[in-house]
């Protein structure tokens, strides 16, 4: 009778845990040596037996199993088991290669417990029209009233898991607004011990139309067009790139990259903007070198809610004179569950470029990229040092799964929904050029919103903020995987 009660307790358990990691279980510290379990305590403790993988038509096994943190042969109590299955399911979705992951106990053989994971892959192939604004956000568009000439368009190609091992290929041809032609191959793990990886790419742009200038603390354009002795583009850019990445464990990477540049620029753009490049050039060509160290604990990275990242790097750009700029940023993102469905998260970006005295071509900051203060989404900030802090509260009103194609991956579309309220602050510093009235002083905003978040890394934020100006507005954020 002992013996019997035992066993239907282990049915039991195989039942919790199943419900357990399908469900969405946030981030727990998990490390290798807390799994470690002794076998002293027989009566608790298990070894992992077979690892069974499905639904990876396209991705190799052995891409899943490096992120897990367990393997066949450890030994692990039923409650680290729990844990680490949630933590592998986390780690899984943040490769970008599922829709959904289910981890669960296949069964039990004496004390070796099986182990099932059951994977959604996504698309991964995007042939794909392309068509975007080229200006910073839809805010700055609405400004230049939805012109249908500030659009790029033509063909963006994509194949993410190339190979099956993470790897990604992306050819992009784009006409219209700018021309641009670009070509990039990443392989994250290119070696038996799946720690070290390789890619290289090359990248052409022209422009017709040029921020040549920051005035009332917004992009000044020139356009080629309505210049009568200038010629085609404005500027044209070359960059060849070849880049190495080392990934020792589970949460830590390391990235380096050493890419060539060419910029020319037409001789209008100095009648506006001398200061463009250094001494008045029209053409400057330099090595870059960069470096950056990565440490990523947070449970979704397009929208974190819980965990640390920690990311900083080194950057330096040209060997003499002509382009002379040493970059070290620092980059923090925290998420801090208070209560089921609330969570606080804190991000916060500290940069410095030296030395101080820079062209305008390596002043840009604020307002470009993430780099931005909610409330400020009309303006730019040039400078050479600076720092921000946005913190938002969240709280989760919905999360369920919509229909979708039927007997696919993607038989679902999961949607959940935030309201959250945010206060930031930011600072830059500019020795140069301090005729802008955001340069050298603190900013700082606050608002609410609503942010929808779904598959594909699609981030939707719909905002409403006021600025230390006193400015209100309402502004839309979009992030995607495409």
């Amino acid at each position: 009778m002992i013996w019997n009660a035992g066993k239907y307790s282990l049915f039991i358990v195989v039942a919790f845990l199943s419900c357990v990691v399908n469900a969405q279980i946030p981030l727990s510290n998990i490390t290798n040596d807390t799994l470690q379990v002794s076998h002293k305590n027989e009566k608790n403790t298990f070894i992992i037996g077979n690892i069974s993988i499905s639904g990876n038509r396209k991705t190799r096994s052995y891409i899943i199993e490096r992120e897990l943190s367990f393997k066949r042969g450890d030994s692990i109590t039923i409650s680290d088991l729990t844990l680490a299955f949630a933590k592998a399911r986390e780690r899984l979705i943040y490769t970008r290669l599922f829709n959904d992951v289910v981890i669960s106990l296949k069964g039990f053989r004496g004390f070796l417990v099986d182990v099932q994971i059951d994977v959604k892959e996504r698309w991964y192939i995007f042939p794909l029209p392309y068509v975007r604004p080229v200006d910073r956000n839809l805010t700055t568009w609405a400004d230049n009233h939805f012109s249908l000439s500030r659009l790029d368009y033509g063909l963006k190609y994509s194949q993410r898991n190339f190979t099956g091992r993470n790897d990604n290929l992306r050819v992009w041809l784009i006409t219209g607004y700018s021309n641009q032609v670009e070509f990039s191959y990443d392989l994250p793990y290119g070696d038996k011990s799946l720690k070290h990886g390789f890619g290289a790419g090359f990248f052409y742009n022209g422009l017709k139309e040029l921020n040549a200038a920051t005035i009332n603390n917004k992009q000044f354009f020139v356009d080629s067009d309505t210049i009568p002795y200038a010629g085609k583009y404005l500027r044209e850019q070359w960059n060849f790139s070849l880049r190495y990445n080392y990934r020792p464990g589970i949460h830590t990477r390391h990235f380096v990259r050493f890419a060539f540049n060419k910029l020319n620029i037409d001789s209008a753009v100095t009648v506006t903007t001398p200061y463009y490049f250094n001494k008045n050039k029209l053409s400057v060509v330099y090595p870059e070198l960069s470096y950056i160290l990565n440490y990523n604990n947070i449970d979704y990275v397009p929208y974190p809610l819980k965990g640390f990242l920690f990311e900083t790097g080194i950057l330096h750009r040209g060997i003499n004179a002509d382009v002379n700029m040493t970059q070290v940023y620092v980059k923090t993102n925290e998420g801090i569950p208070l209560a089921r469905k609330l969570n606080f998260v804190s991000q916060n970006y500290a940069i410095i470029r030296v030395p101080f005295d820079q062209p305008f071509y390596n002043q840009q900051l604020l307002g470009y990229g993430d780099f931005y203060v909610h409330g400020f989404e009309k303006y730019v900030v040039d400078g050479v040092a600076g720092g921000l802090a946005r913190n938002t509260l969240l709280r989760q009103l919905f999360d369920f799964r919509i229909p979708f194609i039927r007997g696919t991956s993607h038989d679902i579309i999961p949607l959940r929904i935030f309201v959250k309220t945010f206060f930031d602050v930011g600072y830059i510093y500019n020795k140069s050029f301090t005729a802008n009235s955001l340069v050298n002083r603190m900013l700082y905003s606050g608002g609410i919103g609503v942010d929808m978040v779904t598959f594909y890394d699609f981030v939707f934020r719909v905002e409403y903020s006021i600025n230390q100006l006193g400015e209100k507005g309402l502004f839309f954020h979009i992030r995607n995987d495409f």
